[in-house]
């Protein structure tokens, strides 16, 4: 009952007011952006949410346009900067996604959005993680973040699907907040250090 009605309400007055509390933060980042590496400010991606629907992802950019002598992107720990690095590491460049929620796109809470691609080599059991909407923070995010492997990750995702509340919502922004400005769980290059998902063994 929860995730089909008060979830919802939950999640628009949390990013209603996380806007608010972060719209100077946000104004100085976008502005450093722009100085730093230009336009766009915005980094727009498309990930699948609800259902595997697809949707655009908001981010602020962390990574140049370089591209070697054929005109193809360098990959992508050559071309992040030392801004969009910091960025990362501090969880800052996902601050844009708080427009997901309001759109209802998104929840605060729920299993992260993760590459389109990755899709086809779900199991069963791990493509239920799309049976809620995509969070901005989620249970695999405050039980190790980016030092887990994929399979614990998915199985946490899929335990999040299974037991959604009130109380274990409100524990995840918690502990997400700790875990940011403790910046437990995450490499030094941050979401760079996780290795492609090729499948589930």
């Amino acid at each position: 009952m929860y995730n089909l009605t008060f979830k919802r309400v939950v999640d628009v007055a949390g990013a209603t007011l996380g806007l608010v509390l972060a719209a100077a933060p946000m104004a100085l980042i976008a502005a450093l952006i722009r100085w730093r590496m230009g336009s766009p400010v915005l980094y727009r991606v498309a990930r699948p949410g609800l259902h595997a629907q697809p949707f655009v992802v908001l981010k602020f950019r962390t990574m140049d346009d370089r591209r070697d002598a054929d005109g193809k992107p360098l990959p992508d720990r050559e071309r992040v900067t030392p801004l969009g690095r910091t960025l990362r590491r501090m969880s800052l460049d996902e601050l844009p996604q708080l427009l997901n929620v309001l759109k209802g796109e998104m929840s605060l809470v729920g299993p992260r959005p993760l590459n389109t691609g990755y899709l086809e080599h779900y199991s069963p059991e791990q493509a239920r993680r799309h049976d809620v909407k995509p969070g901005i923070t989620g249970l695999a995010q405050v039980s190790g973040r980016n030092v887990l492997g994929w399979d614990e990750r998915f199985r946490l995702d899929v335990e999040y699907v299974d037991h959604v509340s009130l109380r274990l919502d409100a524990r995840i922004l918690f502990e997400t907040v700790l875990k940011v400005l403790r910046q437990d769980g995450i490499g030094p290059d941050g979401d760079l250090d996780v290795p492609m998902f090729t499948g589930h063994r």
